[in-house]
């Protein structure tokens, strides 16, 4: 297996949604991906109050020496994928720094406030300035979307992993996601990786 000189390292990648959404899961497949193509991965998990609909963040913290602690230092992400992307946003702005590219699905999970109507969501168009503002490049998909044409919302997380290996910041290929995919999830293997593949598509 060829080696994979990381930019940084550790390279710091933070996963952020809320609950119910798969961001735990979206952490375990991509830390076997990268697992397989020989790099270490160290993954802290932090969890909202509630598990269906608060806050979760996942840290991976990525290596080709050694482990790392489980949290990130604040500033210090390479790279944020957002599942909700007021959760993107709030990552952003604890563990942002002038070149962390982020890269979040468009479709808002609105919290309890905003539904009683005690609090009001951002616009797209503000969500959209604060990502161009506070990263060096985003990317903000339709990735519910293109997982709901599949068959399933709950692709989303899979739609994103995609999209993160077409920007080629890490060694995600397919025939390693396809192979995780198949030893971890072998009666869905085939829809998620059309998932993956859509993502990648949405990723100029």
């Amino acid at each position: 297996m060829e080696e994979y000189n990381l930019t940084r390292d550790p390279y710091n990648l933070v996963i952020a949604g809320v609950g119910g959404q798969g961001n735990v899961l979206a952490s375990k497949i991509l830390a076997n991906v990268l697992v397989r193509r020989g790099l270490n991965v160290t993954i802290g998990e932090t969890f909202g109050a509630t598990q269906r609909g608060g806050s979760v963040m996942s840290h991976l913290r990525i290596s080709r020496t050694g482990s790392w602690s489980l949290l990130m230092p604040k500033g210090r992400a390479d790279t944020i994928v957002g599942l909700e992307p007021i959760e993107a946003l709030r990552v952003l702005a604890q563990y942002g720094n002038p070149e962390v590219l982020v890269i979040t699905n468009n479709r808002p999970v609105h919290p309890v406030g905003v539904i009683c109507g005690e609090d009001e969501y951002p616009s797209p168009d503000e969500i959209e300035t604060w990502l161009k503002t506070f990263s060096r490049r985003h990317w903000l998909l339709p990735a519910t979307d293109e997982a709901t044409r599949l068959g399933s919302a709950i692709l989303t997380n899979i739609v994103l992993i995609g999209a993160l290996a077409a920007t080629g910041v890490l060694p995600i290929d397919r025939e390693t996601f396809s192979d995780v995919i198949a030893s971890m999830m072998p009666d869905k293997a085939g829809m998620n990786l059309q998932a993956f593949d859509l993502g990648r598509q949405m990723i100029g």
